[in-house]
C-alpha cells in the first residue's frame, strides 16, 4: 500500500511539474514569437518528419526504459528520453552548418561559372542550362529544376524566382536578385555584378570556415561534459544506491528535477550561442506581392 502510494503521489509530482514547465515554455514562445519560414521550408515532406519523429522517439523510449529500469528513477527517464530527442538541437547542427557551407561555396562556383558564360555572348536563358549540368550536388538538384522551369515556358524572372525559394539562402537571394533585374531590364555590367557577388561568397566561405574550426573544440568539450555527467549519475545509481538513495524520495526527484532543468537551460544557452546568425531572406515570393512587368532589349551582358 505504501508502495502504491509513493508512486501515485511521484506521477501526481511529476505531471505537476510537467504541466508548470510546459506552461511556461508555452507562454514565453507566446510573447517572444517566432520568425516567418519561408515558404520552401515549409513544403517539407510530411512523410519525412513522421518518419524522423519516429526513429527518434522509438530511441529517446528505449533509452528512457532503461534508464528507468537501471535507476528506478522517473524523473532520470524522462530527462534521458528527452535528452536523445533533442541530442541535434542541442549538440548537434554540424551537419547543418557544413551543408550551409557547402551550399554557399557551390552557389560561388555556379556564380563564377555563369560570369565565364555569359562573356561569351551568351543569354541567361542559354548560360543557366549549360552551366547547371556542371554545378555541384550542393545546388545541382534545383538548377535542374530551374531549368525545367525554363523549358517549360516558365518565364525567366518568374523561374528564377521560384529557384530562390528553392535555394531558401540569403546568399543566394543577392545573386539570384541581380539574374531578376537583368532579365527585366536587360542591362549592362552583369559579369562584373557576378564576379563580385561570387568573391563575396568566397570571402563568406573562408569566414565560416574559421568559425567551424574555432568552435570545433568548444562543442566536443560540451559533448564530453555531457557524457560524463550523465555516465557518473547513472553510475552512482547502479553501483552505489546508498550514496544517492535521497533522490529515490518525492523530494528528492523534485530537486532532480530542478537540477536536470539547470543542465538543460545552461545546455541550450550553449547552443544558442554556438549558432550563426545569418541575415534574413529579402527575396520572398509572398512578401513581394505582384510582379514587375518584364521589360526586354538591351545587351544580357
Amino acid at each position: 500500500m505504501d508502495s502504491a502510494l509513493y508512486n501515485l503521489s511521484t506521477l501526481e509530482a511529476l505531471g505537476v511539474g510537467a504541466a508548470i514547465g510546459g506552461g511556461t515554455a508555452l507562454l514565453i514562445a507566446a510573447l517572444r514569437g517566432f520568425p516567418a519560414k519561408a515558404e520552401a521550408a515549409a513544403k517539407r515532406s510530411a512523410g519525412d518528419v513522421i518518419r524522423f519523429l519516429s526513429t527518434r522517439a522509438a530511441v529517446a523510449t528505449v533509452v528512457g526504459a532503461v534508464v528507468l529500469a537501471a535507476t528506478r528513477w522517473p524523473t532520470a527517464a524522462v530527462a534521458s528520453g528527452v535528452l536523445i530527442f533533442f541530442w541535434n538541437q542541442l549538440f548537434g547542427g554540424l551537419g547543418a552548418e557544413r551543408a550551409a557551407l557547402a551550399r554557399v561555396e557551390a552557389l560561388a562556383s555556379w556564380t563564377e561559372s555563369l560570369r565565364d558564360t555569359i562573356a561569351g555572348a551568351v543569354g541567361l536563358e542559354q548560360a543557366i542550362p549549360a552551366t547547371a549540368r556542371a554545378a555541384a550536388p550542393a545546388i545541382r538538384e534545383h538548377l535542374h529544376t530551374l531549368v525545367d522551369r525554363l523549358r517549360a515556358r516558365m518565364p525567366l524572372p518568374q523561374a528564377l524566382e521560384h529557384f530562390a525559394d528553392d535555394m531558401d539562402d540569403a546568399s543566394a537571394d543577392l545573386v539570384i536578385a541581380a539574374l531578376i533585374l537583368n532579365a527585366r531590364l536587360r542591362g549592362p555590367g552583369l559579369r562584373e555584378v557576378l564576379g563580385a557577388l561570387a568573391q563575396s561568397s568566397r570571402e563568406e566561405v573562408d569566414m565560416r570556415q574559421r568559425v567551424m574550426a574555432q568552435r570545433s573544440s568548444t562543442r566536443r568539450s560540451v559533448q564530453i561534459v555531457v557524457a560524463v555527467s550523465v555516465a557518473v549519475v547513472l553510475g552512482l545509481a547502479v553501483f552505489n544506491r546508498s550514496f544517492v538513495e535521497p533522490y529515490a524520495t518525492v523530494t528528492g526527484q523534485l530537486v532532480l528535477l530542478v537540477v536536470i532543468g539547470l543542465f538543460a537551460a545552461g545546455f541550450f544557452w550553449l547552443r544558442k550561442l554556438s549558432s550563426i546568425e545569418t541575415p534574413a531572406r529579402f527575396l520572398q515570393r509572398a512578401a513581394r506581392g505582384g510582379a514587375v512587368p518584364e521589360q526586354r532589349g538591351g545587351d544580357p551582358r
